[in-house]
């Protein structure tokens, strides 16, 4: 009599939760003693001495750090806002459309800043953007904007695509059975469907805008300072709890996001 092999289970393999709650204190106690000691008294980063909020106030009175601030926030949104429209595009034409020869190099096209070291896709728009300046003589934010847009297209078009393919072409079916035009179908049936999938997309979008350094950093022009350029530009200088209030704040703001991201794409 043949004897029956248990199924195999990852989290009841030996050592599997030590291993995880090792995993999980080293990812998130540097994450906590940065938020812990952004409420020292004392400008020390290692001896506690004393509940204050000084370096937040400091901070906010810090007009360098509110433009930066400004700056990042204006370019999360006008990025992820181009993000999201290509990405939209994009999961409906390979989503919706007829299958065609190729579809799967367009897929690998779309997700290819996924894949690419980040530094290479820096490098990389810095020679093509240094290109453009020498022939037009434009050095404005714009290359910004568009390096960012382009690095996060593939962030928002994942969960979009997901949205659609779990959707049932049932409605938009019987929308053209009823003589909807294919823009009218879209605009009344799956749009509004579809609009979870795009909120999703454009809040990663944002997230991955807001926190990049690599491409910025290659990037900006002088005088353009990202909130995150800023503070690895501090950090080069001198540590100081300041710095530590800016990434608590920083930190709160990317976790509310990714929170309501999460809520907004979950099944139902």
């Amino acid at each position: 009599m043949a004897t029956r092999t248990k199924p195999f289970v990852v989290n009841r393999m030996p050592g599997f939760g030590s291993i995880a709650l090792a995993m999980f204190v080293m990812l998130y106690l540097p994450i906590a003693l940065l938020i812990v000691f952004s409420f020292n008294e004392r400008e020390s980063l290692a001896v506690w001495g004393g509940f204050s909020l000084k370096w937040y106030e400091a901070a906010w009175s810090n007009r360098d750090i509110k433009d930066a601030a400004f700056r990042s926030l204006w370019l999360a949104g006008a990025a992820a806002t181009i993000a999201t429209m290509a990405a939209t595009l994009a999961a409906v034409a390979t989503t919706r459309g007829r299958p065609f020869l190729g579809i799967t190099a367009v897929y690998a096209v779309i997700n290819v800043p996924l894949m690419v070291p980040e530094i290479v896709t820096a490098v990389a728009l810095l020679i093509f953007f240094a290109w453009i300046k020498v022939a037009t003589d434009y050095t404005g934010a714009a290359y910004l904007v568009a390096a960012h847009a382009a690095f996060c297209v593939p962030f928002a078009y994942l969960p979009i695509r997901a949205r659609l393919e779990s959707m049932d072409a049932t409605l938009e079916t019987a929308a053209a059975d009823l003589y909807a035009s294919p823009l009218q179908a879209f605009r009344r049936i799956t749009l509004p469907l579809l609009w979870p999938g795009i909120m999703a997309g454009f809040m990663l979008a944002f997230v991955i805008s807001l926190d990049d350094v690599v491409i910025t950093d290659h990037i900006k022009s002088a005088g353009m300072e990202t909130l995150p350029t800023y503070m690895l530009g501090q950090l080069r200088r001198s540590m100081s709890p300041e710095v530590n209030a800016v990434s608590a704040i920083f930190f709160l703001l990317s976790v509310m996001l990714v929170t309501l991201f999460f809520f907004l794409n979950r099944k139902k």
